[in-house]
């Protein structure tokens, strides 16, 4: 027995424990981190998720030709699919001009139905999907 009247066996296999949890933990962490959310195109126009679960919307974009791409009215069920920000991703190697992926990011928050409404705008104020050069995308999110 050590000083402290705990058997150094069981000390080692605490020790052992503890390791073998924290070595889980980060390895499922990084799984996590590589794999991302799941990513759906333009064409998807149905997604299924689960609630929790984070996915984007990758679209075409193009920052330098001045339009935008924004969630347009009506906007989605917040009670069932949140939006949780985005980012750009250009084009490698990038091609004579500019452009790229937009992607947007969302939450499913709990099980429903809801439309989520893409609008390429300039302007993108009321009637944005009017406005000349404007383009549109239509979504029917499920969450199970």
């Amino acid at each position: 027995m050590g000083s402290s009247g705990i058997p150094r066996i069981n000390t080692r296999l605490l020790v052992i424990a503890v390791a073998v949890a924290a070595l889980l933990i980060a390895a499922h962490s990084v799984i996590s981190q590589l794999s991302g959310p799941k990513v759906y195109d333009a064409e998807h126009t149905e997604i299924s998720v689960d609630a929790g679960d984070r996915f984007a919307v990758r679209v075409a974009d193009d920052p330098a030709d001045g339009y935008r791409w924004i969630i347009a009215e009506p906007r989605p069920d917040p009670a069932v699919l949140t939006a949780a920000g985005g980012h750009y991703d250009p084009d490698e190697p990038p091609p004579s001009g500019a452009g790229g992926s937009r992607h947007l990011d969302f939450e499913a928050v709990r099980a429903g139905r809801t439309d989520l409404r893409l609008v390429r705008c300039r302007r993108c104020g009321t009637g944005a999907a009017e406005e000349p050069g404007a383009r549109s995308l239509n979504f029917r999110v499920t969450v199970r």
